[in-house]
């Protein structure tokens, strides 16, 4: 659709109040599901984490890769298992996670992002010790517990102002790698970091009061409402562990966690820059 040169004028200068308010200020995006699969809505995320980071905010980029693990095991004839919807991650799945995260996944995306100007660093969990973790739980093997989150690799990346780019895998004091829940990872970071803002890319709109009704999404909730949303049945499912990192990353002091489709292209620059923003935004009460 051909826009005038008053239209383009009128989008600057509603985005300006927001470029203002965030310029050097750090944001942690949690990037996963369909925009990380389908590579149109992923060539558009990583134009707008360029553009976020051109414009002098301190873009951390947080990924997963569950269907590229899922994919990898099954070229070499290894079945994917789940418990409470978590990989049973052996120690041989656990080198592939690491292999697959660390390796395919994380420099896919900095060569991504590089080819868009950006300056793009890809990092994981044992790198600086950035994820210290134990085993959470001896059925489900390596999949790892945060126990610890030192960001000084990431503070410093930012400083010279590259965009870290961070594969959730874990490490102990042994090396041994654990498989780490993206969005528990982003939450801890994201605190550390006294972020601005935290942003979960999901593929739903948001919390809806219907799921059935886009027009009964609940743009703001307060994290002492939160409970009371899941004793109603409205926060259910795989949400509760999702809006659960919300709220830890809200007691952490991260002052804003939004939830918001990432099948909607553009999606984090119609959050961070426009007035009408997208998806259901937590604050503390």
């Amino acid at each position: 659709m051909d826009i005038s040169n008053a239209q383009r004028v009128r989008v600057l200068v509603e985005a300006l109040p927001y470029i203002q308010k965030y310029s050097n200020k750090t944001v942690v995006i949690k990037y996963g599901g369909n925009a990380m699969i389908n590579e149109d809505l992923k060539d558009a995320v990583m134009g707008d984490v360029a553009l976020l980071s051109q414009i002098g905010i301190k873009v951390v980029l947080v990924h997963g890769g569950g269907p590229e693990i899922t994919d990898m095991l099954g070229k070499i004839g290894k079945e994917s298992k789940f418990v409470n919807g978590l990989r049973v991650t052996d120690k041989e799945t656990a080198d592939i996670v690491q292999m697959v995260l660390a390796g395919k996944v994380n420099k896919s995306l900095v060569s991504h992002l590089q080819g868009k100007g950006c300056k793009a660093v890809g990092i994981c969990g044992a790198d600086g010790h950035l994820i210290k973790s134990v085993m959470k739980d001896e059925n489900l093997g390596y999949v790892g517990e945060i126990t610890e989150i030192n960001t000084d690799v990431i503070s410093d990346l930012l400083s010279m102002g590259y965009v870290p780019v961070v594969s959730t895998t874990g490490v102990d004091d042994d090396g041994n790698v654990y498989n780490i829940n993206a969005d528990t990872a982003a939450a801890k970071i994201a605190g550390e970091l006294c972020a601005e803002s935290m942003i979960s890319m999901t593929d739903i709109d948001g919390i809806l009061r219907d799921k059935n009704d886009p027009s009964t999404l609940i743009p703001k909730i307060y994290v002492s409402e939160i409970s009371e949303l899941v004793n109603e049945g409205i926060i259910k499912g795989g949400m509760i562990p999702k809006v659960d990192c919300c709220r830890e990353a809200i007691r952490r002091g991260v002052k804003k966690v939004f939830i918001i489709d990432g099948r909607v292209p553009h999606s984090l620059l119609i959050e961070i820059l426009t007035d009408e923003g997208i998806g259901t935004m937590f604050v503390q009460s």
